[in-house]
This record gives C-alpha cells, sequence and structure tokens, in this order.
C-alpha cells in the first residue's frame, strides 16, 4: 500500500478517500490534513465522481490529531486554533458543502478531529468494533473540528454534553441508539455495504443531493417562514435539471430511470 497519508481511488462514479496511517490509527498530522482536502476538492470538482466514501486504512477510523505534532513541543506546535482555522476548517466545510453525498465508514476507532470528520459525512455507517470518543476534555482541551456543532444536533443536548464532558468512549451499537450512526454491519461487511450505498447513490439523481445537503445545512439557521422559501428557491432549480424530467418520464412510461446527475 501507498505511503502516502491519503489514498484517494475513483471506481465508476464512486471516490473512496482512506486516511493512511495505519501505524498511528491514522492520527491527523498537516500532511494528512492537506492530502485530505486535495482528496476533497478532486472528488468536487470531478464530474464523474457521483458520491464519495470516507474511511481509515488498517483498525481504526482516526485517532485524532497526532498529539506529537500538535502539542507545543512538537514539531506542529504553536497556537492550535490558527492550526484549526488553516488545516481543520477547510476540509470540514469541504465535506458539507461538497455537492455529493458522502458516506462516512467508521471502521475502529473514529476520536476527537476523528469523530468530527466522521460527523462531517451525510451518512455515517459503522463495524460492529466501531467506537466513538470525544477525547478533547482529556488533555484539557474543548472539541472541536466542528464537533460542537454536529453533536448537539445529531444526539442532543443532554447527550452532546455528556459526551463532550466526561468523554466516554461509545460503541457503534450506543452511537446508532443514540442517533449519531445510521447502521451498523460487520466489520468485514463494513466496506462492502458502503460501497454498495455509495453505488446505489451514483445512480440516483445527484443534483438533488446537493440541493437537500443545502437545505440541511441551512436549516439550523432560519425561521420556518426563510426555510419554506429556501425549500421554494431550492425546488424551482431542481425543477429545471434533466434527472427532474428524467425521473418524472420513467415514472410515467413505468420504467427505471436513467440519471445523470444534470
Amino acid at each position: 500500500m501507498s505511503d502516502a497519508p491519503v489514498l484517494y481511488q475513483v471506481d465508476g462514479a464512486v471516490a473512496t478517500i482512506t486516511l493512511n496511517r495505519p501505524d498511528v490509527l491514522n492520527a491527523l498530522n498537516v500532511a494528512l490534513m492537506v492530502s485530505l482536502r486535495e482528496a476533497m476538492a478532486s472528488a468536487t470538482s470531478d464530474e464523474a465522481v457521483r458520491a464519495v466514501i470516507v474511511t481509515g486504512a488498517g483498525r481504526g477510523f482516526s485517532a485524532g490529531a497526532d498529539l506529537a505534532s500538535t502539542s507545543p513541543g512538537g514539531s506542529g506546535g504553536g497556537d492550535t486554533g490558527n492550526l484549526l482555522r488553516e488545516r481543520y476548517h477547510p476540509v470540514i466545510l469541504a465535506m458539507r458543502n461538497m455537492p455529493k453525498p458522502i458516506i462516512s465508514a467508521v471502521n475502529g476507532v473514529a476520536a476527537g478531529a476523528g469523530m468530527s470528520i466522521a460527523m462531517a459525512g451525510d451518512i455515517i455507517l459503522a463495524g460492529r468494533s466501531a467506537t466513538f470518543l470525544q477525547a478533547f476534555s482529556k488533555i484539557g482541551l474543548v472539541p472541536d473540528a466542528g464537533s460542537t456543532w454536529f453533536l448537539p444536533r445529531y444526539v442532543g443536548d443532554v447527550r452532546a454534553r455528556a459526551l463532550a464532558i466526561l468523554a466516554d468512549r461509545i460503541s457503534a451499537q450506543d452511537a446508532q441508539s443514540f442517533g449519531l450512526v445510521w447502521q451498523v454491519h460487520e466489520d468485514a461487511d463494513l466496506l462492502p455495504r458502503a460501497q454498495e450505498m455509495a453505488a446505489k447513490l451514483a445512480a440516483m439523481p445527484t443534483r438533488a443531493y446537493a440541493f437537500i445537503k443545502q437545505a440541511l445545512n441551512d436549516s439550523h439557521q432560519r425561521d420556518l417562514p426563510a426555510q419554506l422559501e429556501l425549500e421554494a428557491t431550492l425546488q424551482s432549480q431542481a425543477g429545471q435539471t434533466e434527472d427532474f424530467r428524467e425521473g418524472v418520464a420513467a415514472f410515467l412510461q413505468k420504467r427505471p430511470p436513467q440519471f445523470k446527475g444534470r
């Protein structure tokens, strides 16, 4: 396997982005975050890619920030806030704003900012042995890379506060019961099920998924009248797409649709 910190592979209409520092459970350093941002940009700009999988090499999704490189005495030392602004925030925003669905396939541990990256995906699948951990308070830090935004929305305020403050490790099954994970699969089945789901998504009207992501991303910042207006605006745009016309034609002709993402 390549020693690149992030692997990027396109198979048909699906791009798989793999965090690739398995010897340190894919701990996040500057090189990995730079490569991850580049991979997200490639997936966004490639018109042939219509769905994305993000996963980790080896035994874990990501153990979070590489403390050896981000600690005050490490080679990546300095203001951790600036490190977040420069390296982490662009990745999280790129994932949320990507006009294509992203599946986070969580194998093993997803801790700290690694858990944030998983949560930045649109649909989270987990292997049965996966675990989730907001590790920040254990070393005197604040949850970051979007964790304080994602957690209350996914699991509710009570659980978000407990997860952030207590920093307890939770299982994939508990994460699913909390509403954080969509499906839990046997470890060996995780990537095949993610690939199956991504292929299904890639064959669907992906322009509609872009509009759906935009509507959901903005919904917490709007009151109901404003959200209704946004829905109407996006629906007007969706109604002008080739995919909508194909969907209606296929329905009326009682045949499978052939969507093109246009």
